[in-house]
């Protein structure tokens, strides 16, 4: 009944996908969380005494639920649980068996952990040479680092971003949320996608191999170029910008404001929202004049910004189409209007029938469909319905199992 509930109210994009979630704390179960919202079957391959994120908060009375901590409620949401001892030669062999009738294997053990398990690319693709691996780790799979342990702000300070975060030399600061785990486990969903892609035209797996390292230098882009290019490293300059003026965070009366003037067409627009009279000075009608008296210019838009709220100034920069948009705390910007009206704000339901909010699924299709989720499973709870249904197991053999503590 789970299973034909599922298939009637999720996301049908990915529906005939399988995939095996042996994902823990927070770039695998992002990744695999991604694709489960999109409509793949996702079975959380657990160890007996579940996997370490089921601990997280979960007896935080302010950030948890019944005992689900809000790591787990959310990164798990749409899943499944099976709880297999993958060290055990008889719970190997199970997983194999699912790996015969599975498409993907998702993990993001340290370097060499999959090869010792024997759950590695290598030795899967002898069960089944369909299966597509994908690791996600800090430094890939080779390499002179491969083998380091890294964790999110590790790989946002070695990768780069977080020289250039901040206000100053001095204050190196990473960002506010965890881009280096969830960078991996984006980048993750899109190595997936184009293996199964691949496989359409080969009909063979493959392994992906996603560096947390490697994706930090991706997102450099632009500016890694611009590093090549001036043989220069770029420094922290806060929220203002390298190239554009104004650009920056204003403060008003009541919070602050972004205000991101890129073209002349924008700068002659602000002078008609804020009466400057140094602002008609001909040399600030291109940039290279900006750019020069940048302290001018951003003192002159804070003086007339603190004098009003928010909302007065957003709505006459908004009537003139210049880019701009209020510093929302986490409050305002979960009950925006226009986040609300993208459901971005879903209902994540607890087993016991309780719920909570939470982040809903940015990609939206227009034969798709996101409006309801699954519940993030208690451990083991769908280990006798996969065992049964996929692997047709009968009762004797699922109770021999427990009794050898196989599975659970």
């Amino acid at each position: 009944m789970r299973s034909l509930l599922r298939d009637t109210i999720l996301n049908q994009t990915l529906k005939g996908v399988r995939i095996l979630d042996l994902t823990h704390m927070l770039a695998g179960p992002y990744g695999s969380m991604i694709l489960a919202d999109l409509g793949a079957e996702t079975i959380k391959v657990e160890p007996l005494q579940g996997e370490g994120t089921r601990k997280l908060l979960a007896n935080d009375p302010n950030n948890s639920l019944d005992g689900m901590g809000a790591y787990y409620i959310t990164l798990n949401r749409n899943k499944k649980s099976v709880a297999i001892d993958l060290k055990s030669e008889k719970g190997l062999m199970v997983f194999y068996r699912l790996v015969e009738k599975s498409d993907i294997v998702i993990s993001n053990f340290g370097a060499g952990v999959a090869e010792r398990l024997k759950i590695d690319y290598l030795t899967l693709k002898q069960i089944n040479s369909r299966i597509i691996t994908c690791s996600i780790s800090g430094f890939g799979s080779d390499g002179p680092g491969s083998k380091r342990p890294a964790f999110d702000q590790v790989a946002q300070a070695m990768g780069g971003g977080m020289s250039i975060t901040g206000v100053d030399r001095q204050q190196p600061v990473r960002a506010g949320i965890p881009i280096g785990d969830l960078g991996g486990g984006m980048f993750g969903v899109m190595g997936i996608l184009a293996a199964i892609i691949e496989r359409e035209q080969s009909g063979i797996g493959q392994h992906v191999d996603i560096s947390m390292l490697d994706c930090q230098v991706s997102m450099l882009n632009y500016m890694a170029t611009m590093h090549f290019l001036s043989g220069e490293d770029p420094y922290p300059i806060g929220n203002s910008h390298f190239v554009h003026v104004p650009y920056n965070t204003f403060s008003c009366s009541d919070g602050f404001i972004v205000i991101a003037v890129i073209t002349d067409n924008f700068w002659h627009n602000l002078k008609e929202v804020i009466d400057c009279p140094e602002f008609g000075d001909e040399k600030f009608d291109t940039q290279p004049g900006r750019w020069k008296e940048k302290d001018l210019i951003e003192k002159k838009v804070n003086e007339a910004l603190i004098t009003n709220t928010c909302k007065y100034w957003l709505d006459k920069l908004e009537a003139k189409r210049i880019p701009c948009g209020p510093v929302n705390t986490f409050s305002q910007v979960l009950s925006d209007e226009q986040v609300l009206h993208r459901n971005m704000v879903v209902d994540l339901p607890h087993p016991n029938g309780k719920s909570t909010k939470g982040p809903g699924n940015p990609i939206k299709l227009s034969r798709g469909s996101d409006t309801v989720f699954t519940p993030a499973p208690t451990l083991g709870e769908h280990t006798d319905d996969v065992m049964m249904e996929l692997l047709n197991m009968t009762a004797g053999e699922l109770a021999d199992l427990k009794r050898q503590e196989v599975i659970s």
